[in-house]
């Protein structure tokens, strides 16, 4: 079945199978959509791993995805990079200016970089980067560097996806406990402290230590000082999981999307008037709009 920019699916796929980045884009833009079943449908399920980078604005996340795009390629690994950025508009897989410390390899034909935003997507990021990680699999790349914006709702929906989740900080005086303070970490399984060669470095790893208890690595990712320690960490790391961790992250992504859905309901702004206006009560409203009686 044609997809909706006109070519169907199978050729994509088999040009993007035979190197083409161009439809590996448009069949990740499909999948984010509203044609995602039907390009899922078309793909046999495969494994692939999936490590989560996160952190706060200015720790220099891209700058350590850039160097782990490169520790893994030389490693003879086929590499995707989804930048998630949930605040944006929707980029159309146009690479993010603040990315730019990863334009060296968007020409190489072993890097896929992607930007995702929940604008634009059927079912949030919850629900399009499961989709956008399940075509990589498929066409045959062996890693995906998922990177968040380190705010807000998205980075429990990426520790659903990713093993592990990986939490790069910057050196601060108490920044960093704050920050774990505030949940930013809950998340992470490893932590990064960046920019290592800066003073304040050496107390942050050990505030984050004794605060949270989590594996403290640092980094330099400008030169690649402590690189081969983060990598080790990262393919020695699996997560211990118990059943009811696993159910916790899956209700997580399963309210992700419900949520999406309720806000583009076609009754919401109807009933929100009528609530406004003072003819409803928002219990009833609410109850409505979940299609049951209050």
């Amino acid at each position: 079945m044609p997809g909706s920019d006109g070519a169907p699916v199978g050729e994509l796929v088999a040009a993007a199978r035979a190197g083409s980045l161009r439809a590996a884009g448009r069949l990740l833009s499909l999948a984010e959509g509203e044609r995602r079943a039907e390009v899922l449908a078309a793909l046999a399920p495969a494994a692939i791993r999936v490590v989560g980078v996160t952190g706060p604005p200015g720790a220099g996340k891209s700058t350590a995805v850039a160097a782990l795009i490169g520790a893994y390629l030389r490693r003879g690994l086929r590499v995707a990079v989804l930048a998630v950025d949930p605040s944006s508009p929707y980029s159309g897989g146009a690479l993010l200016g603040d990315r730019i410390r990863m334009a060296e390899y968007a020409a190489d034909p072993d890097v896929l970089i992607r930007s995702l935003a929940a604008r634009g997507h059927l079912g949030g990021l919850a629900a399009a980067v499961p989709a956008a990680v399940r075509v990589l699999a498929a066409l045959g790349y062996d890693l995906v560097l998922l990177e968040t914006v380190g705010v807000g709702q998205s980075e429990i929906e990426v520790a659903a996806v990713a093993d592990p989740a990986v939490a790069v900080l910057a050196p601060g005086a108490g920044d960093a406990v704050q920050a774990a303070k505030a949940g930013l970490l809950e998340a992470a399984d490893l932590l990064v402290v960046n920019k290592a060669d800066r003073d304040g470095a050496e107390r942050t790893a050990r505030e984050l230590r004794a605060e949270t208890g989590r594996p403290v690595l640092t980094l330099v990712a400008t030169d690649g000082r402590g690189l081969p320690a983060l990598v080790a960490a990262i393919e020695a790391h699996r997560r211990a999981d118990t059943p009811q961790r696993r159910t916790a992250r899956a209700r997580t992504r399963i309210l992700a999307i419900a949520q999406t859905a309720l806000r583009t309901h076609p009754d919401l702004d109807r009933l929100a008037a009528e609530v406004a206006a003072g003819r409803a009560d928002p219990a009833a409203a609410a109850g409505a709009l979940l299609g049951r009686q209050s």
